[in-house]
């Protein structure tokens, strides 16, 4: 047995860029190369990204993928372990990983467990493996899985059974508060359970409302971790396994982030891989001096630099001068470009249109709405003209009770809050600040009552329960799906509940004309949870 080196590419593929993720796979390997890397292990379908949805049944996929395994079949003097869909004669389509040295595939892996939960849908696409790969290279013995299958205790531990020493694990798991941890300790107690060393290559990048973190590991067979790879960061990690010792070198470890930091960070990444691979040439949103917008901005300018941002505020009667001042002042402080835009004779016009249609009848959140309504269109006329995307600042808080405007504030082509209720928005907007020299969101903006400013001395409160209340309400109902008594037996106002739920469901019709955002808990508006929007489902037990 001799000791040995593994590249872990810790890679972002532009999904469905065949040709652009086989040549950035090659870049990678050659580097990996310089480094006197014996092996190379990419995550799950790295040749044509994860999810590519149903670009999966395009016709020229096949064809594609062969071009890519050519050009991979050029290189020399390292394994490569990479992942690729595999159409087999009989037309079956699988989730597959390769092994290939020096031209040849030494062997094919179709993954076994196919989730089809939460925001996966891989039965859609693929059919199951049934047969584990296991290869000998430097007189150590491997075995290949795909993501899933190492959550299946069945699968790894006939692997272990099978005498593999280590396990390379291919990965395209998305992110979700706590997961890069969660992963850690789950399979540093497997490693143990099992005898068997891991080596875990994770994706990395945002993809539509998908966020891929990799924090890949590598784990020794005692469940000491030898490798852990940064959060957000794409880059090549190595791991070296010394024979004598017959197990992995402690090397690169770097501490996980905290949660806000987690938290943030993966805005950051996400909305910058939305931009530039939508191929966005900049960003522009209604700044309000609220801290959504203000959180908002900053997530947008730490993405994709200021050079790049447009900010408008849109000031109208029951607009507080405060509220233009902060929004100056942060524009200023991060540099964007700024203006500001009356509305008055915007919402006036409407008025005076609607008038004959209208009458005396009494003012109500109508002309609320006409105000929103006047911001989403200026906001998607510039966009129009000068070809940014729109990035809406409604919060989850917001969207799961309706507390928003379609048309209005929830124009845009991103919502970058979407998935962050808003006691995390405050929390994220202090963590923003404290991580910069000079302040970049005026602390009155996170200090002052928010106020949607619609009408005089409007608070949200006047509408809603209490943020840290409307949140644990919400929470329960959407991430835990809790009922509504059962939510009451937690000690929460029957009548707040009740409310709280009422707004939720009769909602649902927003929240599917919304843009798409990030997701960073387990229970998104997006793929996780799909209710009809008419039903008949009636809240309680």
């Amino acid at each position: 047995m001799k000791s040995f080196k593994i590249a872990l590419a810790q890679f972002s593929p532009h999904i469905g860029n065949i040709e652009a993720n086989t040549q950035k796979m090659l870049e990678q390997i050659n580097e990996a190369k310089k480094q006197k890397a014996d092996l190379i292990l990419f995550p799950e379908l790295s040749t044509v990204g994860y999810p590519a949805e149903d670009l999966l049944l395009r016709p020229s996929l096949a064809k594609r993928t062969q071009k890519a395994f050519e050009q991979l079949s050029q290189v020399k003097d390292i394994v490569m372990v990479f992942g690729f869909v595999n159409q087999t004669e009989d037309g079956q389509r699988y989730n597959a990983a390769a092994v290939m040295k020096d031209g040849q595939v030494l062997g094919v892996y179709n993954k076994q467990n196919l989730p089809n939960y939460s925001v996966f849908d891989e039965k859609r696409y693929f059919s199951e493996g049934h047969q584990h790969l296991v290869f000998e290279y430097l007189g150590h013995k491997f075995g290949v899985l795909i993501c899933e299958d190492i959550w299946s205790l069945n699968t790894v531990h006939q692997l272990s059974q099978l005498n593999v020493e280590t396990a390379l694990v291919l990965n395209a798991s998305p992110y979700e508060v706590g997961k890069p941890q969660h992963r850690l300790t789950t399979m540093s107690e497997l490693a143990k359970q099992l005898n068997i060393n891991l080596v875990y290559t994770n994706q990395i990048g945002g993809q539509d409302d998908l966020i891929f973190d990799g924090t890949s590991f590598v784990i020794n067979k005692d469940g000491g971790i030898a490798l852990q790879a940064a959060s957000f960061k794409e880059d090549l990690y190595y791991a070296e396994y010394e024979a004598e010792q017959k197990a992995y070198k402690v090397g690169t470890v770097i501490p996980a982030l905290d949660t806000l930091a987690e938290i943030y960070q993966g805005l950051v990444l996400a909305t910058r891989d939305y931009v530039q691979r939508s191929g966005f040439p900049g960003v522009i949103l209604g700044l309000s001096g609220g801290i959504d917008s203000a959180l908002t901005l900053a997530i947008a300018v730490d993405a994709i630099g200021a050079d790049k941002v447009q900010a408008v505020m849109m000031p109208y009667t029951y607009t507080a001068q405060i509220s233009v001042e902060d929004a100056a002042a942060q524009a200023k402080t991060m540099g964007v470009t700024f203006g500001i835009a009356e509305i008055n004779p915007i919402v006036n016009s409407f008025m005076q249109t609607l008038y004959p249609f209208f009458g005396n009848s009494p003012a109500d959140a109508t002309e609320e709405n006409l105000q929103a309504r006047a911001r989403g269109t200026l906001l998607m006329g510039l966009s129009n003209k000068f070809g940014n995307l729109v990035l809406s600042t409604g919060n989850k808080s917001e969207l799961s009770v309706g507390y928003c405007t379609l048309y209005g504030d929830m124009v845009g082509g991103y919502a970058v809050l979407k998935d962050v209720y808003k006691t995390i928005v405050f929390e994220l907007a202090k963590y923003r600040n404290s991580i910069s020299e000079t302040p970049v969101i005026p602390e009155r903006v996170i200090t002052r009552p928010p106020s949607a400013e619609l009408r005089p001395d409007q608070k949200d409160q006047d509408s809603l329960p209490a943020y840290e209340v409307l949140d644990a309400i919400l929470y329960a109902y959407i991430e835990e799906d809790m009922s509504q008594d059962d939510i009451i037996a937690k000690g929460f106002e029957k009548e707040v509940v009740e409310k709280v739920i009422r707004l939720v469901d009769r909602n649902e019709y927003k929240r599917r004309q919304g843009a798409i955002g990030p997701r960073i808990s387990s229970r998104a508006f997006t793929r996780e949870r799909r209710y009809p929007i008419m039903n008949g489902w009636a809240p309680g037990v």
